[in-house]
């Protein structure tokens, strides 16, 4: 088994006196699509800050490749590798949704002229994407499911290595999901990406995902397969409900979906 590309060993992370991550360990090899899932409030997203550099741990640390990188910046990682879409869309929405492609591709040469093998690169991903209608329309205008395959193209257009998805299939279609699995599987599969993903539809985690963590409170409460994390009692009475997801979102637990220290998005702690 390859070693991990990606390695958080120990995070912790606190807000005042609230522990939004304790003690939490994860890591994710080259090839490897793995689920982060967990009630709202449980540090997903938190976590998520800390992988990618917008938040630096109060403990543990960050390892990529094997290198210490726990106090490098958003945007040293982004340029060596690791890409993250967001649980709200960070869309450049006065741009096209080629150029928000090429914004992407930018810090390799200049955005005009676009190089050939940059221009070739954000064609084939607009096209995988189904986006290649939409290449000049400004991305403002997009609704949700099409903003969100604009934001996960836009994380492809320069090759990543890492890639972490935050709730990506949120505000999606049923054709749309199925694009967006079959995206992520081959970058997975033919490039070697290690693919990290966040997402409350636990049936689209459990397909496509071959190994998922469990947060809840801000700690890791079990990681395993899928049929593993299904089967496991203490997920299924924290998130997943006493029968098993009812549904596509896990919706059986509502009260365990809003606990936390605040309701989604009202403050940092808060998180998808």
């Amino acid at each position: 088994m390859s070693r991990p590309l990606l390695h958080a060993s120990g995070i912790g992370v606190r807000f005042g006196g609230v522990h939004a991550l304790r003690d939490v360990s994860l890591s994710v090899r080259p090839g490897e699509i793995c689920g982060l899932i967990g009630p709202n409030g449980a540090g997903k997203t938190t976590l998520f800050d800390v992988l990618s550099g917008m938040r630096r741990p109060d403990a543990g640390r960050i390892a990529y490749d094997g290198t210490d990188i726990t106090r490098r910046s958003p945007v040293w990682r982004a340029r060596h590798g690791i890409r993250r879409t967001f649980q709200r869309q960070q869309l450049f929405g006065q741009l096209t949704v080629a150029d928000n492609l090429a914004v992407a591709q930018d810090w390799r040469g200049g955005l005009r002229p676009v190089a050939p093998g940059h221009q070739r690169r954000a064609a084939a991903v607009l096209q995988e994407c189904g986006l290649d209608g939409l290449a000049a329309t400004y991305a403002g205008g997009l609704p949700v499911g099409q903003a969100r395959m604009v934001e996960l193209a836009r994380a492809l257009a320069d090759p990543p290595r890492v890639l972490l998805l935050d709730e990506p299939a949120s505000g999606t279609t049923a054709e749309e999901r199925l694009r967006l699995a079959a995206v992520v599987r081959r970058v997975a599969g033919e490039e070697g990406c290690a693919v990290l993903l966040v997402e409350h539809d636990v049936s689209f985690v459990m397909d496509l995902c071959s190994r998922v963590v469990v947060l809840d409170l801000g700690q890791v409460l079990a990681e395993g397969t899928p049929a593993e994390i299904h089967a496991h009692p203490a997920v299924r009475e924290a998130y997943l409900g006493s029968a098993g997801p009812a549904d596509s979102t896990g919706s059986r637990a509502p009260a365990a979906e809003e606990s936390g220290p605040a309701g989604e998005g009202s403050g940092p702690a808060a998180d998808g």
